[in-house]
């Protein structure tokens, strides 16, 4: 469990660098869920990945000083902001998850099909059950 943890954090920084070379790694699911949810309130991202909203106002800060999103005022509530991909975001999302399929592709080269498909199974039952526990603490 260890070295999944460890490659999980280091293919977390990989991918983060992919976008920029200043991005944190903890920023790299952040844009990610931008990119699902253009427009989305900074007070959303901060509920669906469970932290404060000032935690959310400083990574959205520094992804906006770095050209990755766009804030404009919620003609809803002036109070709120909506936040989206720039497309100079839009574009380094794009092709840093492009590079990370095509690693990962090229990693799992030599396994058989079946043995793909179990692995992705697995994974997806893994992130389903995270995703299910966090939700309940």
């Amino acid at each position: 469990m260890r070295v999944l943890l460890r490659r999980g954090g280091a293919a977390a920084t990989a991918m983060a660098r992919r976008i920029h070379p200043d991005l944190e790694a903890s920023a790299y699911p952040l844009l990610a869920h931008i990119a699902d949810h253009p427009g989305i309130r900074g007070s959303d991202l901060a509920a669906h990945f469970g932290v404060g909203r000032a935690t959310i106002s400083r990574q959205l800060s520094r992804l906006h000083a770095l050209g990755l999103v766009a804030r404009e005022v919620d003609p809803d509530d002036s109070r709120g902001q909506l936040i989206t991909l720039t497309p100079d975001g839009e574009a380094r999302l794009h092709a840093a998850h492009s590079g990370r399929v095509i690693s990962i592709t090229e990693a799992l080269e030599g396994w058989d099909r079946a043995d793909v498909a179990t692995l992705a199974a697995l994974l997806h039952r893994y992130s389903d059950d995270v995703v299910r526990w966090a939700a309940n603490r």
